[in-house]
């Protein structure tokens, strides 16, 4: 109801201005200040606003200030006559409630949807997008070319490709960037397990069919049971890092490297294209980390960071992040004593690239909470280079993810494999169209069985508030009841039936004037009151990050809709502007259904 609570919101904070002229106080109540809320009570009101932001600046308790709002609204003619416009102002206790004109409202929302089309949900009620000059830079999935992506990785990128879309409908530019992690002793693990168990044989993913990154992921694991025998691998992989380092592109090692990355980073393109998660720029660490380094020494050179007694580059971050357990100061190596960089060092070379390639006004790192002190050092480090815009970045932090039976370890083989785990919940998707005698009436019964599990993973993932730790239950996120994906996605198929049904009964859809003044039953008026409320809603998951708003939203949607239908009968209807009005409502919740799924990667089927 963006249109109604905005004049709602500017009525009552002329009315507080009105009053804070009679109390003789200061300053003056912007309409954004005033808040809307919704009444735990349907006789309450539709909407609701607390006076308590105000008591103090009025030096009044915020029931005599909500009566005062009301009486000054109903002594004002021209505040009046807006008023009326909208609805009943009315003092309950603390708040000014709003019972609104149901007629001008329907009016209004639905008016908005059928004119809109497409970019309802984009613009306030102004006519103008809610991010509008935001220019916002998002990192996000991250891999490491030593194995293949896993469930970690995969909320990683539901988040980062759904903050994405979410931040552009609110009207933002975004730009999406991925860092590969290319390089490091990590990656050498791999390399020379391969050196150790395949390179005499000449294997190859494609030799031993297999995916190229899991293949890559099975050498990491080998080097990781190989070491616990052979200690000294450690060291060995340490020495090819530094010999990576000093060598040159064309000497075998980085052949070697090159060859192994190519493999790692196909397989990982695979998936990132069966998950629809897509990038406008690649980053890669072996292309950065040097930029890190000259910065590193620049810094020492201005005094910003010291040698240590052992060779190291190091900085003191006591500022940024306190002082450790004992009280002592904390400090942060940045090189090594051989001269190698470090994860931060790396950090911060392709910050400063980035920002040289897009300059950004916000940029954003999805990246686990493991990491928060890192980005803490990170940041500080950056505004202590000199960099501006280091003001402007943002970690969005998010908890773990598992499955019910632990925690995931990828150097010991346990870790729960992307690609795996999107099969399976396709296959068990697969399983009930089939036990349920579906496949004829859904197309291509493999292609449904993938979309289905895709929105299963994604809601499931998105749900939750990120900060939160979460544990993946496969057979819960497949359920066709409930809070999950694939009953949104039936929500949108069984409407999509509705209104196949109607046209072929020859009902066609009322005009939104038309509609508005027939819709006037509770549960109709519930579903158009939430449908307005999609612009405010994602206006809010991009101001906070965060997809679970939309997710939530969604199913109050899909659960209203049901209550509608289930009370509001269409082809049923016995009366045929009422029906054509009823199949014009059920035709704006698919719509924002279907744009509200994008947002949270749920693909929408039209046939389930």
């Amino acid at each position: 109801m963006t249109d109604a609570k905005s004049e709602c919101r500017a009525v009552v904070a002329a009315a507080l201005n009105g009053y804070m002229a009679e109390q003789g106080a200061d300053g003056a109540v912007d309409a954004g200040e005033v808040v809307t809320e919704n009444p735990p009570k349907p006789d309450m009101g539709d909407l609701g606003m607390p006076m308590f932001p105000f008591a103090k600046r009025l030096r009044a308790a915020p029931p005599v200030i909500a009566a005062a709002v009301v009486r000054i609204i109903a002594a004002d003619a021209g505040l009046s006559a807006r008023a009326q416009a909208v609805g009943t102002f009315v003092a309950v206790g603390p708040y000014v409630n709003v019972r609104l004109d149901k007629a001008a409202a329907a009016t209004v929302v639905l008016s908005r949807i059928q004119d809109e089309g497409a970019a309802y949900g984009s613009l306030g009620a102004d006519g103008t997008a809610h991010c509008a000059g935001r220019r916002v830079m998002v990192e996000f999935s991250s891999p490491n070319t030593n194995k293949p992506l896993h469930l970690g990785h995969l909320r990683n990128d539901a988040l980062g490709e759904s903050v994405s879309r979410i931040l552009k409908k609110a009207g933002a530019e975004v730009f999406k960037v991925n860092i590969i992690n290319n390089r490091g002793v990590h990656i050498c693990k791999s390399m020379l397990a391969y050196k150790l168990f395949h390179e005499a044989n000449g294997d190859t993913p494609e030799s031993l069919g297999m995916k190229g990154d899991h293949f890559v992921g099975q050498c990491y694991v080998e080097f990781d049971r190989y070491a616990k025998e052979h200690p000294e691998a450690n060291a060995q992989a340490e020495d090819m890092l530094v010999q990576w380092e000093r060598g040159s592109d064309d000497d075998d090692l980085h052949r070697l490297w090159r060859m192994m990355n190519g493999w790692a980073i196909d397989g990982v393109r695979e998936t990132y294209a069966r998950t629809g998660v897509s990038f406008d720029r690649l980053y890669f660490e072996s292309e950065t980390y040097l930029k890190g380094r000259e910065e590193i020494l620049k810094g020492v050179e201005r005094g910003i960071f010291f040698r240590a007694a052992d060779g190291s580059v190091r900085v003191d971050v006591t500022e940024a992040t306190g002082k450790g357990k004992d009280g002592e100061n904390q400090e942060k190596v940045l090189l090594r004593k051989d001269g190698t960089s470090v994860y931060i060092t790396q950090d911060i070379g392709t910050a400063i690239f980035r920002h040289e390639d897009w300059a950004f006004n916000q940029m954003v790192y999805v990246v686990a909470s493991e990491q928060n002190y890192h980005f803490k050092v990170l940041f500080y480090l950056l505004r202590k280079l000199g960099f501006d815009w280091a003001d402007r970045l943002f970690h969005l932090s998010y908890g773990m993810v598992n499955l019910p039976n632990g925690r995931m370890k990828s150097r010991e083989g346990t870790v729960v494999d992307a690609d795996d785990l999107i099969d399976s919940l396709r296959d068990d998707a697969l399983a009930e169209i089939r036990a349920k005698g579906r496949e004829a009436d859904v197309g291509d019964a493999n292609e449904v069985a993938e979309r289905v599990a895709l929105a299963a993973l994604h809601y499931y993932l998105l749900q939750i508030t990120p900060v939160k730790d979460m544990v993946f239950n496969p057979q819960e996120s497949l359920s066709f009841n409930g809070n999950t994906g694939p009953y949104l996605q039936y929500m949108g198929a069984r409407i999509a039936s509705i209104l196949r049904k109607s046209m072929e009964s020859g009902i066609a859809p009322a005009t939104a004037r038309d509609a508005a003044a027939l819709l006037t039953a509770g549960e109709e008026w519930d579903l158009i009151k939430r449908l307005g409320d999609y612009p405010d809603t994602v206006a809010k998951a991009a101001e906070t990050l965060d997809a679970s708003v939309v997710a939530a939203y969604l199913y109050d949607v899909a659960k209203l809709f049901s209550k509608f239908y289930q009370q509001c009968p269409i082809l049923a209807a016995g009366d045929g502007a009422l029906a054509a009005a009823r199949l014009f409502l059920a035709q704006c919740t698919l719509q924002v259904l279907k744009d509200a799924m994008h947002l949270v990667l749920v693909p929408y089927l039209e046939r389930m």
